[in-house]
């Protein structure tokens, strides 16, 4: 008897025709197995019993790298095969299939790289099936060499040999190579002259080049890193003034988990993290012992440090030659994106790196390092960047949609999102649409997933705000395609994403919480501290933070005092004096009498209460006074739940109120301490109270606030088990999700897919 069995999911890329390959062997069936549009396909001929235990088989013990999403079989008229073999990829329809992401480098390969009996002993770009680059070098699917940007090399003798031997773990590995058919390092200096291309001692150069004190541009398999000697004073101030990175944290790429746990305590969801196929950088919080280097030059003023292991050859070698610690930040300059061109990079780093380590495998799709962090008591999962090894598929879909959907997003941390088949794919972070090279990369990724697809958007969603380049570009495509363009207000797009990840769209009545910085909204005003409502599949605003001014435009997200000074009464005239010139505070006492623009964010509220406790005054990066008030929370006190006042007899909270009684804590000299605590109970007061009031059990929470952990970790205490709360799990809270929240409103409340 002859069935086809075939699978959709992560399929491609992860040695699952291999697998199947030497699963049908064992089972002693005929047949064939391929990629194909849909996924991998499966011929197989045999005894009815022994094909569905094959079946079962796959299903329940896949790849460790595979994750399917939809299996089917079905008995087709016999055919009589020969034997069992991999075929070569088909295409004969449009793509329908998730895309794979890159993937850290396994055990068995790193061991590999430090086996000088072994022929890869050394060799950077060590892979196989189960790791190595995928997203990063893909120009076309089904997954396939001729696809990607390898196909350039030919494999050797040797790799050919290990391409075709159904026992070794490279059997039908796209992306395998070795010293004598890859891809070849060269450590360059400033001019672009060549000092070593020789792999058995580059890594020595390198490794004394950064002892030195250094700053080291490094090529990684997924684009630029810039590198240098964590525990060098000299050299990351060096860096930070190069790069105009005065105070934001740079991440810490560790040689090793042991030398983690020396400096910090992990939990098992952080070792896991650490290790697994993502490998992303992860934030750490619990430093086993002062570290001033870490606290102070590191992560200014923080008490966290984002961490990471080596996840690819290139890395693993460079950590097993220096066995230190390693600052290892985004290879491009403030604002840039990451760069992944080595002729870009030699322009663009040359007044910031002092020696560049490149090579010449081609990076079609750059990505930044995903960024992850779990709340310190409850371990609720936050992502602070979704990229390499995350990025582009979401495995969470499982509606149909009949029209095509192209959703793009906001204009700071942009993404954009495509349906295009019956998977819904969200772009790597792109950046800050401000930036012309952000806006470049951003287009740029647009039209690969429009080329990729072969797909031309029906629909195409924007961000309400007629000024973001997203949505400006979002207009022009619409012209161009002819396509349906839909608006879709910022803040209701974040709760969207909450409703979308956990399928509460079948719910009844659901509270959405959506606290960010800015976002414009449906009445012009600057929305940010916002309650809605989902109920009949609508979406209804139900109350938010009083208005207060918004002032100076941008300027107030980069100046935490103009927050406070927009809240601030009569009474705090003395505190500004200390914060304002005298002629700072005439021009805008004169401009607050002349304002019309208003906002209810809560992301200022949380300026304003940094400000007013000396915290900070004035933002060198995005959200840094946010970050400082967090670093500066020392406890929650629950038995003695205290919170401040904020109006509960009136339909919206006001931030004046929850500002002036601070202010009267610290005139009766209440500490930092308690303050904080106060304010972080009164926020959480605040969300049960809005939940009450619309006798609502479930609440999604969404928004930049909500990577604040001490938040999540008090609203998870506090909930009982009276409420359900949802927060992002498989996108950031911040304005990441937009896109992705776009399409599920665009799919369930316009219907939009139908």
């Amino acid at each position: 008897m002859t069935f086809e069995i075939s699978f959709s999911g992560q399929v491609q890329g992860v040695g699952f025709r291999p697998f199947v390959f030497n699963l049908a062997k064992k089972h002693g069936l005929k047949g064939f197995v391929s990629n194909n549009e849909n996924g991998v396909i499966i011929q197989a001929t045999g005894c009815d019993n022994l094909v569905h235990q094959f079946y079962q088989e796959i299903i329940l013990k896949p790849p460790p790298l595979a994750l399917i999403k939809d299996q089917s079989i079905k008995q087709i008229p016999d055919f009589n095969f020969d034997s069992f073999k991999i075929l070569k990829s088909s295409k004969s329809e449009k793509l329908n299939l998730p895309l794979t992401p890159d993937f850290a480098i396994c055990k068995d390969c790193q061991s590999e790289l430090l086996d000088q009996n072994n022929k890869r002993f050394n060799y950077p770009f060590t892979t196989c099936v189960n790791c190595g680059p995928r997203w990063s070098v893909t120009k076309n699917f089904p997954f396939d060499r001729a696809n990607t940007t390898l196909a350039e090399k030919v494999m050797c003798e040797n790799c050919t040999a290990e391409y075709e031997a159904p026992s070794n773990r490279r059997f039908h590995s796209q992306t395998n190579t070795c010293s004598d058919c890859g891809f070849q390092l060269c450590l360059a200096d400033t001019n672009g002259e060549i000092l070593s291309t020789n792999v058995s001692n580059i890594f020595t150069e390198i490794g004394q080049v950064i002892l030195d004190g250094a700053i080291l541009a490094l090529k990684n398999t997924s684009g630029f890193l810039l590198c240098c000697d964590a525990r060098n004073k000299e050299a990351i101030q060096n860096l930070r003034k190069r790069k105009r990175r005065p105070n934001k944290p740079f991440a810490i790429l560790y040689p090793s988990l042991t030398l983690v746990k020396e400096h910090f305590k992990i939990c098992d969801e952080e070792e896991q993290l650490l290790g697994n196929s993502v490998s992303p950088v992860v934030i750490l919080s619990h430093l086993k012992s002062k570290n001033d280097l870490l606290l102070n030059h590191i992560a200014p003023g923080l008490k966290q440090i984002g961490v990471m292991l080596p996840y690819t050859g290139i890395l693993k070698l460079l950590s097993e030659t220096l066995q230190i610690p390693l600052v290892a930040t985004s290879g491009n300059i403030h604002g840039s994106p990451i760069l992944s061109e080595n002729g870009v990079a030699f322009g663009e780093l040359i007044g910031v790196a002092d020696f560049f380590l490149v090579h010449d495998l081609n990076i079609f799709n750059p990505q930044d390092d995903s960024v992850i962090k779990y709340s310190s008591k409850n371990k609720q999962k936050i992502i602070f960047r979704r990229s390499r090894g995350l990025a582009p598929s979401y495995f969470g879909f499982k509606e149909k949609s009949k029209k095509t959907i192209l959703a793009l997003g906001a204009h700071l941390k942009s993404t954009i999102a495509f349906l295009p088949n019956d998977h819904i794919y969200v772009s790597q972070y792109l950046g800050n649409l401000d930036h012309f090279e952000v806006y470049q990369r951003f287009t740029k990724t647009t039209s690969y997933f429009l080329e990729l697809f072969e797909q031309r958007p029906e629909l195409l969603l924007i961000d309400a705000h007629p000024a973001y380049q997203s949505s400006l570009f979002g207009k022009e495509l619409s012209k161009k395609f002819n396509s349906h363009l839909i608006k879709v207000q910022h803040h209701i797009a974040h709760f969207a994403s909450v409703l979308g990840e956990h399928t509460l769209f079948d719910h009844d009545r659901v509270l959405g919480v959506v606290w960010d910085g800015t976002g414009f909204g449906s009445d012009a005003q600057i929305w940010g501290g916002e309650f809605f409502l989902y109920e009949n599949k609508e979406i209804e605003r139900v109350g938010h933070f009083e208005y207060f001014n918004w002032l100076a435009g941008d300027k107030m997200s980069l100046e935490p005092r103009l927050s406070l000074l927009s809240l601030a009464d009569e009474t705090m005239s003395d505190l500004l004096a200390t914060k304002f010139t005298n002629e700072e505070l005439k021009l805008y006492h004169v401009i607050l009498k002349k304002n019309q623009l208003k906002t209810s964010s809560v992301g200022r509220l949380f300026d304003a209460v940094a400000s007013l406790l000396g915290i900070c005054d004035l933002n060198s990066y995005v959200g840094e006074a946010a970050i400082l008030l967090e670093n500066n929370i020392v406890s929650l006190d629950f038995d003695k739940e205290e919170f401040y006042p904020f109006k509960k007899n009136s339909k919206n909270i006001s931030p004046k109120l929850i500002i002036k009684s601070i202010f009267k804590d610290l005139q009766k000299g209440i500490s930092q301490e308690k303050i904080l605590s106060k304010f972080m109970f009164t926020l959480a007061k605040i969300i049960f109270y809005m939940a009450e009031k619309q006798k609502v059990k479930e609440i999604a929470l969404s928004g930049g606030v909500f990577q604040n952990a001490s938040l999540v970790d008090l609203l998870i205490d506090l909930k009982g088990k009276e409420y359900n709360l949802y927060f992002n799990e498989s996108f950031s809270p911040n304005d990441e999700n937009i896109s992705f929240g776009q399409m599920m409103y665009a799919l369930h409340i316009e219907k939009l897919g139908s």
